[in-house]
């Protein structure tokens, strides 16, 4: 029985989905208050490679539990 991918591995086939959840209005820091983004991070998301939206992803998690 061959050897299957870890669940991480099989997610790099589908596109990332941009964090957003419609609530954009930003924050005192200036991240936005639904997905934690920064307005860069929102303004670039369909221009960045996959690697940079795992990172900026990893980021907005960061924050919220900062919250």
């Amino acid at each position: 029985m061959p050897e299957q991918a870890p669940q991480s591995k099989q997610l790099e086939f589908f596109e990332i989905p941009s964090p957003c959840i419609g609530v954009c209005e930003s924050g005192p820091r200036g991240f936005c208050k639904g997905c934690f983004r920064s307005r860069d991070e929102r303004l670039y998301w369909l221009k960045v490679d996959d690697a940079t939206k795992r990172q900026i992803i990893s980021a907005c998690v960061r924050r919220k539990k900062r919250c």
